[in-house]
Formats: structure tokens, sequence, C-alpha cells
């Protein structure tokens, strides 16, 4: 009984919350004056032709107008000279050897000298531990060559992040205690 009297009242209750929601549209004549102005936030461009024009009547013998190739040129260079002020760059190194065995870091590289008499090895001690590395890279893919070459030989080595002096700097001498800067 109960549930007879559910199915009935349940469609009843659907069909009248239905009749409730009622879709209501602007009269189409509302907005018929409506006018909007945007000019003022567009973003208007200069008609080529116009510009076209002035550049032929302008004289010639004002600024000289570079290449994109001239203009990239000159921003590395830029860009070169204000590097060689840096004392140091950053780059990557393939670390063969990181240990505190000094026997065993000297080992690797006489093997790195053995097995790759080419490749350029460089041996460091930050205390407390030996770090014998291979190569001065800018980016990780030029040290992936290098990397898949001493995986072979040296299973545990890895390309890593380094900073590295750079070639033809030249150290501004030391201010000392009796000197004075102007």
């Amino acid at each position: 009984m109960k549930r007879v009297l559910l199915i009935l009242i349940f469609p009843l209750i659907l069909m009248s919350s239905c009749s409730l929601i009622k879709k209501t549209s602007a009269p189409t004549n509302e907005f018929e004056n409506y006018q909007e102005d945007l000019s003022g936030s567009r973003i208007t461009f200069p008609d080529l032709e116009e510009q076209a024009a002035k550049e032929e009547t302008a004289p010639k013998g004002g600024e000289k107008v570079l290449s994109a190739d001239e203009d990239l040129e000159i921003a590395l260079n830029n860009l070169k000279e204000a590097n060689k002020a840096e004392m140091y760059w950053s780059g990557y190194t393939v670390l063969v050897y990181s240990g505190v065995d000094r026997d065993l870091a000297f080992k690797t590289r006489n093997d790195l000298f053995t097995y790759f008499p080419d490749f350029k090895t460089d041996m460091q001690y930050q205390q407390p531990r030996y770090l014998v590395k291979v190569g001065k890279f800018v980016n990780r893919i030029e040290a992936l060559t290098y990397y898949h070459q001493l995986k072979e030989n040296f299973p545990s080595s890895r390309i890593i992040q380094d900073r590295f002096l750079r070639e033809g700097y030249v150290n501004p001498e030391p201010v000392t205690d009796g000197q004075q800067q102007n």
C-alpha cells in the first residue's frame, strides 16, 4: 500500500516542481536603443600605405637602420662583454668518483688516463671527500656523449651541475688595509 501511494505521489511532486520553473525572456525591444562606444579601448594600427609614403618622403641621411643580423650581433657582443666581468660560469660536468678514499680517487683518475687519454680529467679535494670529474660543458646535452662512454667502465658516473672559473679572467688587485679606494 505504501509503495503504491509512493509511486503515485512521486510523479505528482515531480510534475509540480517542473511547473514552478518558468523560463523568462527579455522582450526584444528592451535593448533596441542600446549603444556602446568601444573606440577608446580598441587598438588602432596606422595605415600601411600612409607609412610607406612617409618612409619614401623621409630624408635618408639620418639614422642608419640595422638589419636583424647586425642587431643580433651587437646584442651578442654586449652580452659577451657583460659575461667577461663574471668570475665563474655555470655548466655541467661528469662526476666519475666521489668518496673519502684517497687511494681509490687516484686509482680512478689513473684509470681514466688509461682508458680515455683524450678526456681532460680534474681531481678536487673538498673536505672530507675527493672528486674526480671529466669535462666542462655549457649544457647537459654536451655532457651526455662523455657520460655514455664513461658509463661502460665507470658505472657510478653521473652528470652534475658545476661552476667553473672563467678562462682568461683577471682578478682585480685586492685592496689591502693601508689602501683606500677613491
